[in-house]
């Protein structure tokens, strides 16, 4: 058995021994991936704490504006930084007692405190994982097998609403055709909300689950969990939210959303993508999904990627040190090009509306749906590509547009949802971005002939 050791970093700086090695040797990295040269150029230290507000250096930076953050970020600098030795240098097994082990384990349990930090939770109520897909899954199936054989005849039953991500909408319905488990939708309202009342109504005797998305991707509504949780628990069913697009963004804290699982996702707020965790409040019953070893506590198996873990834990710290600063920056840019595009559409004569909650306390703080009247949104997105990177509320297949199931379920009128653009800004959009993005939005808006969609 691995003798106890001190946990570095946990108190005073982080990872000092690992700092050390960097500091004895020469490592060789390409200058477009050197992660210190990067960070120096941020001004990380400097006034503009973390980089908050600063554009990313980089020839694709400056040829095109980025408001795709809801999709993915850029892997922050401080974050590059902190996995560097974890590329380079820290190779061991966590599992393993020897020196090169050790400096891994530390990492994972550095990283497991700084989520549980910014979770406002126990360090063993933090599972890791490799996607928000798998940790979605997680909490379905785990909670499915966990509790089936307590139910009395039929079927375990879900409540859900009918804006989820896939990872719930598909696996809810790959489990009903196997006849696992029987689900019910609430549908949402012409603000993608739902209430507490609606998913009382909608659950049954045998009801294990209800999974509520914490915030919508695409029109950033923000549910109700709080009080949804509680009628879960009154029920004597267990609570998941899919956390991914509100962690780093809003508050996302234990004692005040009262959900026994929750979602996070590490590439949606400056850790790399391969990297997620999953929320196990303590004394929640649920199962293994995947067997083997006896890691995260023996509920998921498989040897850590301490490489990424130990970027979603420095990018845990950052969301916690600057969540208050990154909330106002991300509201600021996101209003500053809402007063743009609107006051610019109205100008012209250009019929346009904005998607989600009127009220901006249930609306994530960075994401814009906008619709424009007569617009092909897919059409001018391939068009700017090479300029601005965003997301529409629609696809075009074969000639046809397809309309998102999100603007489906708020009943958005067709000619409105095919012109629909979804912009999320993030730690690194500028004012400059958004004045810019405006002008090559409403461009290409000019570009178009508006018309009748059918």
């Amino acid at each position: 058995m691995r003798a106890a050791r001190p946990v570095v970093g946990l108190v005073s700086q982080p990872c000092v021994h690992i700092r050390a090695v960097r500091a004895s040797r020469k490592v060789v990295v390409a200058p477009s991936v050197q992660p210190a040269r990067l960070i120096a150029a941020m001004g990380v230290g400097s006034s503009k704490a973390g980089g908050l507000g600063v554009k990313l250096p980089g020839e694709d930076h400056s040829k095109c504006i980025y408001l795709d953050y809801n999709a993915t970020t850029p892997i922050f600098p401080e974050v590059a930084v902190e996995m560097e030795p974890f590329l380079w240098h820290h190779f061991g097994n966590p599992s393993s007692a020897h020196i090169f082990g050790a400096p891994c384990a530390d990492a994972v349990k550095l990283a497991r405190a700084r989520l549980a930090t910014l979770l406002g939770c126990k360090t063993a109520e933090i599972v890791f994982t490799a996607c928000g897909s798998e940790s979605d899954n997680f909490a379905v199936v785990g909670v499915l097998s966990a509790t089936r054989e307590a139910l009395k005849g039929g079927l375990p039953h879900v409540v859900t609403t009918n804006i989820e991500h896939p990872a719930i909408t598909e696996c809810l319905s790959a489990l009903a055709r196997e006849g696992r488990l029987s689900y019910t939708e609430v549908p949402v309202d012409h603000e993608g909300l739902i209430t507490a009342q609606q998913v009382q109504q909608a659950m049954t005797e045998n009801t294990v689950l209800v999974t509520v998305m914490h915030s919508n991707n695409e029109i950033g509504t923000l549910l109700p969990i709080a009080e949804i949780a509680k009628v879960a628990h009154k029920h004597g069913a267990v609570m998941h939210t899919d956390a991914a697009q509100s962690i780093g963004k809003v508050p996302v804290k234990a004692a005040e959303h009262g959900a026994d699982l929750v979602t996070v996702v590490g590439h949606k707020f400056g850790a790399p993508k391969g990297v997620a965790a999953l929320y196990v409040r303590e004394g929640t019953r649920i199962a293994r999904m995947i067997h083997g070893g006896g890691q995260e506590m023996g509920r998921r198996a498989g040897t850590e990627n301490v490489l990424l873990i130990a970027g979603l834990g420095r990018a845990a710290e950052l969301a916690e040190s600057e969540a208050a600063a990154t909330t106002a920056h991300l509201k600021d840019m996101r209003d500053m090009l809402q007063a743009l595009l609107m006051d610019r559409c109205k100008a012209k004569n250009i019929e346009v509306r904005v998607n989600g909650p009127s009220d901006d306390d249930k609306r994530l703080p960075n994401t814009l749906s906008i619709s424009i009247k007569g617009l092909k949104a897919s059409q001018l997105l391939q068009e700017v590509s090479s300029t601005l990177a965003a997301s529409a509320g629609s696809a075009c297949h074969s000639g046809a547009d397809t309309v998102s199931s999100v603007l489906k379920a708020i009943k958005l009128p067709v000619e409105y949802a095919v012109g629909t653009l979804r912009l999320s800004t993030g730690r690194h959009t500028t004012k400059d971005d958004i004045e810019r993005a405006a002008d090559i939005i409403m461009s290409a808006v000019e570009r178009q002939e508006l018309g009748s969609i059918k």
